[in-house]
């Protein structure tokens, strides 16, 4: 007998609601469970050791991380000799006017003509000036021979006034046994003897004292014309400059004739312009400014790459000399300060020259941060 509730039917693969996951599902969580903790262990060990290395660099423990500062500058010869056009004494010249000159580059030794100036008018003034001087001593010299002469007809004269004087009194002696004309006479006689002998010896100092300044007037003009010889040599003998050392020539840039160069043979140059310099390139140093923040990380004696920047191939070792201790407020702000230092360069190059712009690379140690410090 059948009742009117249908019974479904049993399907073949169908399975109750309360059964368990599958096994592959379960895995899936598993692996899913098992990465993540794969990296927070990961992660957390990553962590603790950054704070181990955080702690360990400590400044007082251990050296500070290297910093490269990089200064700029120009290149200069630490032994050098400035040529300048002479001053030529006793004389007042515009300019001077180059007739050899030494190539601006080449090697000279101490000694070597570097420049020589139109020097014949001092040359010819010499010549003059010598003849001119010749004829005045001459002048002189006949001066003195005359007054040696006069000098010794006044002590004749002299010795026969002393003579006629002496003569006179022994005639005075006689006078009671002359007749009243004669003794009247021998009285004159003595008077004019007396009167001559005082007057020749009051004309004789005068006449050495005129002689004398006589004479004098002649040896000025003769020193005077002298000394311009004197200078006329001189001044020719300093228009031919030599090297004072041994190095290279190096011609100065200059304002000539209106423009701003290198002299050549033919320019005029102005008195005391140094328009020349002859350096030694075996010592060569770098001058370069620094500024206030980076002056904290340089100490004396730190070593130092130098780079030109003419000749990029070139690098050279230096190291730090000197720094100035008074800085200059800076382009910007006056409470920014730059400082001179001065690098010395080891080593030399045949292209190593002065007034070449040069980059410095220092090595310096930085200072630790305020978290560093703090840690």
């Amino acid at each position: 007998m059948n009742s009117g509730i249908a019974v479904p039917e049993k399907t073949e693969g169908a399975r109750p609601n309360n059964e368990p996951p599958s096994r592959p599902r379960m895995k899936r969580w598993a692996l899913i469970a098992v990465t993540f903790l794969a990296v927070f262990i990961a992660l957390l060990v990553a962590v603790t050791r950054l704070r181990t290395h955080t702690a360990n660099t400590n400044p007082h423990d251990s050296a500070a991380a290297q910093t490269s500062v990089r200064l700029t500058g120009k290149t200069q010869a630490v032994r050098s000799r400035a040529i300048l056009a002479p001053l030529l004494a006793g004389q007042q010249v515009g300019t001077l006017t180059i007739v050899k000159l030494a190539s601006s580059g080449i090697h000279v030794k101490q000694g070597d003509l570097l420049v020589e100036f139109d020097r014949q008018a001092q040359l010819k003034d010499f010549v003059d000036k010598k003849a001119q001087s010749d004829d005045q001593n001459g002048k002189v010299m006949e001066a003195q021979a005359a007054e040696i002469a006069a000098k010794s007809k006044d002590e004749t004269d002299l010795e026969q006034a002393e003579t006629a004087l002496s003569k006179a009194e022994l005639e005075m002696q006689k006078v009671e046994l002359m007749s009243r004309i004669d003794a009247e006479k021998a009285r004159q006689n003595l008077d004019e003897a007396k009167a001559t002998l005082a007057q020749l010896k009051e004309t004789f100092d005068l006449k050495r004292k005129a002689a004398q300044a006589a004479i004098r007037v002649l040896e000025i003009q003769r020193d005077r014309t002298l000394e311009v010889m004197v200078h006329a040599q001189t001044n020719a003998s300093q228009m031919q400059i030599r090297s004072p050392i041994d190095g290279i020539v190096v011609l100065n840039t200059i304002w000539k004739e209106g423009t701003m160069g290198e002299v050549k043979e033919g320019d005029q140059v102005r008195p005391g312009v140094p328009f020349m310099q002859v350096v030694d390139p075996s010592m060569m140093e770098v001058h370069v400014m620094v500024n206030q923040e980076d002056l904290a990380k340089l100490t004396l004696g730190q070593s130092a790459q130098v780079h030109l920047d003419a000749y990029p191939d070139i690098t050279l070792q230096g190291q730090l000399e000197s720094i100035d201790p008074m800085g200059k407020p800076g382009d910007f702000s006056a409470r920014m300060r730059n400082f001179s230092a001065t690098f010395s360069v080891k080593g030399s190059d045949p292209r190593l020259m002065p007034d070449l712009s040069a980059a410095v690379d220092v090595q310096a140690a930085q200072q630790p941060s305020n978290l560093s410090a703090s840690r």
